[in-house]
């Protein structure tokens, strides 16, 4: 093992070094999550017209991209730096980043838990906003349609919820081709069909409920994934606790490194 020689303590090699290839790898992604949220930006015109993200009145996933690319490129540099230069202060800013989010992951998976039916009501709210905002932004419309067509659903509690999109609502000043409609990811798929047919949910919601099993999916995205879960618990609880040990690792590695400096310090200060 190496070590940088002070005259009266030493700073691990394989500690700074293992700390910032951590971080180099978070610095990277956060680049990369950054890059391909400013493209997706300027691909629809975004950063041109900054109103557009106010505007939008559901999610757009971008935003969501930029965040997550933000977070990772933030705390990824701060873990480099700080292990390169054996700067105390961005170590403990990392490593206290590091401990706020595993604490806060901890707390919204009990608070789930505990409120289901409060988690259940926001997170209908939420499908329900983002119906409404389905043609504003081509994104979100790509998230709800790749949403419905891998879970086999139709809204956020049934293809009803269609109605509070005013492209597809069945009212009478409605004057949209897919009035009372539904999107066509709510369609049950054709295997004879080599294309897909986009226009499949067109006036379906005209005819009797009874008539809507062979043509499209009636359970809402909400029960879907409320029955995904516990089919895929193993799943989820698997990538919780690998996401929980890496950011356990980077505290191990910080609190040690700072550990080590602060030693250092302190040998040089007599």
């Amino acid at each position: 093992m190496h070590y940088y020689r002070y005259s009266s303590a030493e700073v691990s090699c394989w500690y700074k070094y293992l700390l910032f290839s951590y971080n180099i790898v978070f610095w990277l992604a956060g680049v990369a999550f950054l890059a391909a949220g400013l493209w997706a930006w300027s691909e629809k015109g975004v950063l041109s017209d900054l109103t557009k993200v106010t505007g939008l009145h559901g999610l757009d996933p971008v935003v969501l991209v930029l965040v997550v690319g933000i977070v990772m490129f933030t705390l990824g540099f701060a873990g480099c730096v700080g292990a390169l230069r054996e700067n105390i202060c961005l170590l403990k800013f990392f490593c206290g980043a590091i401990i706020f989010i595993f604490l806060l992951e901890l707390a919204v998976a009990v608070l789930a838990f505990l409120f289901q039916d409060w988690v259940r009501d926001r997170v209908k709210e939420f499908f329900e906003n983002n119906i409404k905002s389905y043609r504003d932004d081509i994104d979100l419309q790509n998230l709800i349609d790749s949403l419905q067509k891998i879970n086999h659903c139709c809204g956020a509690q049934g293809p009803d919820d269609w109605d509070l999109n005013i492209y597809f609502n069945c009212s009478s000043e409605s004057k949209s081709r897919e009035k009372c409609g539904v999107p066509f990811s709510c369609c049950v798929p054709d295997p004879a069909q080599k294309v897909v047919n986009t226009q499949c949910g067109y006036d379906v919601r005209k005819k009797s409920k009874s008539q809507w099993d062979d043509q499209i999916f009636i359970k809402g995205c909400i029960l879907a994934l409320e029955a995904w879960l516990p089919r895929n618990i193993y799943i989820v609880a698997g990538v919780f606790i690998a996401i929980s040990l890496l950011q356990i690792f980077g505290i191990f590695l910080a609190r040690t490194l700072i550990s080590d400096i602060e030693a250092v310090k302190a040998g040089n200060a007599f």
